[in-house]
């Protein structure tokens, strides 16, 4: 691994192509974890649900694991001391109670401590074009809080997938300071299509953050599609680095300075203003 230095460091992200059996996707996942800590990955970001892609909630139920029992995160946190890494795992299905779980993303210290943990804030609950549905509200439950994290290199904020729609929460988390912010998805392929790209480079442009968004890519064994086309954005909205729709790993040298560089050419973060909305007869204030 190539030693990061102050404000610079090598990332890569981990595209998968996530099954029925936990088993299998680990070893899918850990091959490809370890090409991108050969490749010289100070840190490493994986998709959401990376240890298991399914759609009914009775089968994730049955194999959710409470947090101090999960097995998938007892391996990737082994694997994050083995090879030195700062390890980001997009999400993993993490049983709360009887009948319900949360989607949690963990970042894994190199020593394979968890130096944060943030619970998927927004539920994915559509009903999309031609009969293709999602309810997460069924048997995920939401967190509340966001969540940064400081690494030896800058400050992270963290994010999961369907969360990329609600733009507050990243001016939040860049108003809190964070100079990049992971974006650890699962988009099907109909709604990545049409909005992947445009979304994830506002968000960079909108914050003059980086934007580290690893995803699921193609036809998986549950019947879903998802888009792929994980994606490294500059904070001025430069795609430095793109996936297709395969596994594999995609990497880049950022520099964080550029976040600084990009905030000061359009302090956009320090000239919100508070305001009202006016309609007819009454004033809602914000």
């Amino acid at each position: 691994m190539t030693s990061p230095t102050p404000r610079r460091f090598r990332a890569a992200l981990v595209q998968l192509r996530a099954g029925r059996s936990i088993a299998v996707n680990l070893d899918s996942a850990e091959a490809l974890i370890r090409r991108a800590g050969r490749g010289g990955a100070a840190y490493v970001q994986t998709p959401e649900n990376t240890a298991l892609m399914e759609l009914e909630a009775e089968r994730i139920l049955a194999q959710a694991q409470p947090e101090d029992e999960s097995v998938p995160l007892a391996r990737l946190r082994a694997l994050a001391r083995e090879l030195g890494i700062w390890l980001h795992v997009g999400s993993l299905a993490i049983r709360l109670d009887p009948e319900r779980v949360a989607s949690r993303s963990f970042l894994i210290t190199p020593e394979g401590e968890i130096a944060a943990r943030y619970d998927k804030l927004h539920m994915f609950d559509v009903d999309l074009a031609g009969g293709e549905s999602y309810r997460e509200s069924h048997y995920y439950c939401p967190g509340n809080t966001a969540v940064l994290a400081d690494l030896p290199f800058g400050r992270l904020g963290l994010s999961i997938c369907y969360d990329l729609r609600f733009p507050a929460l990243y001016r939040a988390l860049a108003e809190a300071g964070a100079e990049f912010i992971a974006i650890p998805s699962a988009f099907t392929r109909q709604t990545g299509e049409a909005h992947w790209h445009v979304l994830v480079r506002a968000r960079a442009i909108e914050t003059g953050a980086y934007v580290l968004a690893a995803t699921q890519g193609g036809l998986h064994e549950n019947g879903r599609l998802t888009y792929g086309h994980s994606l490294i954005v500059s904070p001025w909205g430069e795609v430095l680095a793109e996936a297709g729709e395969e596994p594999g790993v995609i990497f880049a040298d950022l520099d964080l300075a550029a976040s600084e560089e990009a905030r000061a050419r359009i302090p956009a973060l320090a000239h919100g203003r508070a305001f009202e909305i006016e309609i007819a007869q009454g004033v809602i204030p914000r």
